[in-house]
């Protein structure tokens, strides 16, 4: 049996379940969540914004985007030293 994690969404208003209806999504971090509240008296539906906030762990798909973003950051002389230390181990 898989035991999976669902993201659970709480009515703002009752505090019960809420079903997601509909997802727009922005860009790739940030999505709006039409719900719908499943207490049938409350009824009440909303918006709830969904927001990538940080990483936790990278994706070992994007080392070498991470390689880039620090060797971009670094000096001239800080990327030189290196770049000769990277040439002498390979020689």
């Amino acid at each position: 049996m898989v035991n999976m994690r669902v993201f659970k969404i709480k009515c703002p208003e009752c505090g019960s379940p809420a079903i997601i209806r509909k997802s727009d999504w922005k860009d790739k971090k940030l999505a709006d969540l039409y719900c719908a509240c499943t207490e049938v008296e409350c009824g009440h539906t909303f918006v709830f914004n969904a927001q990538f906030s940080h990483t936790l762990s990278p994706s070992g798909l994007t080392g070498n985007k991470l390689v880039k973003f620090l060797i971009d950051r670094l000096k001239p002389d800080e990327r030189q030293f290196a770049l000769d230390l990277l040439n002498n181990h390979i020689n």
